[in-house]
């Protein structure tokens, strides 16, 4: 497309934003997808020398930081892994949470095996209800009491006091399945100074005139979701960039002169 600028370089929209892992060879580009917000900001520390009077003699530029934020319309695993987590993913596992269906308690041995949605495997336990109350059962580890629980292995044991009087109950608990679209990974405690690093690239376009610029060596440092009612959550990036081992920044490109 030519370039029908009127303006010397005009920007509009998000543009395109890739990740590329820079502390581990032959790694994937990741292209961030449908980015929402993209800015960066360079800011520096100013010297100043002053004699007698009111205004500086001499002002000096000092020491720099340099900062940007990202934020993504849709979370993408792999843009989360090679900016912030820096682990594996494991393929084809997913994790979920569910309530099961109101259930009576049973009669002795007063026991309840809640269905594990997909054939899954049960994780952890997320506490039980009254069905007609909503009243939580309080968990206990040895033999439970009226309005108690006791859990092992998914298996959720209650009083015999509760089936006599009729009580229902809601389960809630986690678990895994196999799921060809999953992925999980465990977020390790690793030692201080452990930081993936990545290449940033990021292109917008308008009429033709391309804007084009890449930081050689960034860090994520910061990375929050927002949950609202009404609302979707987007993931936001917060990074910082920095010098490579050249002692360059990184590149800019602009489609016009002027």
């Amino acid at each position: 497309m030519a370039n029908t600028n009127v303006v010397p370089q005009g920007l509009f929209g998000p543009g395109i934003l890739w990740v590329t892992r820079t502390d581990l060879t032959l790694q994937t580009p990741v292209n961030v997808g449908y980015v929402n917000e993209f800015s960066t900001d360079l800011s520096f520390d100013v010297k100043e020398l002053y004699g007698q009077n009111q205004y500086a003699l001499l002002a000096a530029r000092g020491t720099a930081k340099s900062t940007g934020k990202i934020k993504a319309a849709t979370l993408s695993g792999q843009a989360l892994n090679s900016m912030l987590i820096g682990g594996t993913w494991t393929s084809g596992t997913q994790y979920d949470a569910t309530t099961s269906p109101s259930t009576a308690i049973p009669t002795t041995p007063n026991t309840i095996t809640p269905t594990i949605p997909n054939s899954g495997t049960f994780s952890g336990d997320l506490g039980v209800v009254n069905a007609a109350t909503g009243v939580p059962f309080i968990y206990v580890s040895g033999t439970p009491a009226a309005g108690q629980y006791n859990q092992s292995a998914g298996v959720y044991t209650f009083a015999s006091a509760d089936h006599v009087s009729g009580i229902s109950v809601l389960i809630s608990f986690s678990y895994s399945y196999t799921a060809a679209a999953g992925q999980s990974q465990t977020i390790a405690n690793a030692a201080i100074g452990t930081t993936p690093t990545f290449q940033l690239d990021y292109k917008t376009i308008l009429y033709g005139a391309s804007y084009y610029i890449r930081f050689y060596q960034a860090i994520c440092t910061k990375w929050s979701m927002a949950h609202k009612l009404s609302d979707f959550a987007m993931p936001e990036y917060d990074f910082s960039f920095f010098a490579n081992a050249s002692q360059n920044i990184g590149i800019i490109s602009l489609g016009t002169i002027g």
